[in-house]
Formats: C-alpha cells, structure tokens, sequence
C-alpha cells in the first residue's frame, strides 16, 4: 500500500476503525495488538504492544493469547466488510476455529484458545505461514456453507492489500 494499512481511508474511516467497530458491534472488546513503532489512528481504543520483534502474525496473535486470560478472537485491520454477526458466531465456537473460503484459510479473522499456544509458538519459532500454524494447532476449520449463511464469503473475507483492493472496495461499498 506504501503506507501503514491501519490508517489507509475506506469511506473517509480507517481501515482499522471498520475492524474495531465489527468487533464492539459483536459484544467482544475491542483491542489493537501492534508493534512498538506502528503508526494508528488516534482514537481511544486500547493498545497492546507486542513484546516480540519478529514481524509475523503469530507474534500479535500470541500476545493477545498471553494478554487476554483467555480465547480471543482476531480480526485483521484491512476487512474491512466482516459483519458483527460472522464475528459473533466465530467467538461462540469451542477451540481454535478458521474459516475456509475460496479454498483458502483467513487465520486473520478467526479464534484462538489458550490450547493453541504451544503450537503456534512452535510455528513461529520455526518462521511457519500462518495457515500452517494453525493446522498445526488442530483449528476447527469453519467451511465455507457455514460463511455464507453471514453473507457472501468473497465479500466477508475481502482483504485491502494494494491500491487497486482499496478501490475494489470502495466500489463494494
């Protein structure tokens, strides 16, 4: 994107206000895991500083795991169109749970339990991709039937990665 994805505008909003107010909409509370020097919008949500370095998925989704007490569920900053209902359904899942759409795993807006630590630190320290990681970690695959009953998959599950992404979903909006 050639600037930080949690700032980028969707609709005069940032990306990552469109994920916060999914996740208080749903009931859950709302957190950001971000790395010392990221750059965030202002605004009052709190911040959980990750204490690894490595620049990796896991490394944020483990601190929320250390941090939280408990199952957490984790929504990337760049989906910007994941309904409170979907976020909802996946919080009320037992374990880890990941959905599958498009023959592909989103790890990023998904379910973690404490159960999945060892598994997903061993993922890390070995600089596994995040779909492996949770394979590893025995998730319950959420299919793609159960998605669609929260709305279309392709539009659920979209991610802004670049430029063209971002006016892709303009145009969804």
């Amino acid at each position: 994107m050639g600037v930080p994805k949690a700032t980028v505008e969707l609709a005069g909003v940032a990306l990552v206000e469109h994920a916060l107010r999914t996740m208080r909409d749903a009931g859950l509370e709302a957190v950001l895991v971000a790395k010392e020097r990221d750059e965030l919008p202002p605004g009052e949500t709190p911040v959980w500083l990750e204490s690894r370095s490595e620049r990796h998925p896991l490394a944020g989704i483990l601190e929320a795991l250390g941090r939280a007490g408990g199952p957490v569920v984790v929504c990337a900053c760049d989906m910007p169109f994941v309904t409170p209902e979907l976020v909802a359904h996946l919080a009320a899942l037992p374990g880890t749970a990941v959905p599958e759409a498009g023959r592909r795993l989103h790890p990023l807006l998904a379910r973690y339990d404490a159960e999945a630590t060892a598994a997903l630190e061993a993922a890390l320290a070995a600089r596994s991709p995040l779909h492996e990681a949770v394979r590893a970690a025995g998730a319950r695959i959420v299919p793609e039937a159960e998605i669609a009953r929260f709305g279309d998959p392709g539009r659920l599950l979209f991610n802004v990665n670049t430029p063209a992404d971002l006016a892709q979903a303009a145009e969804m909006l």
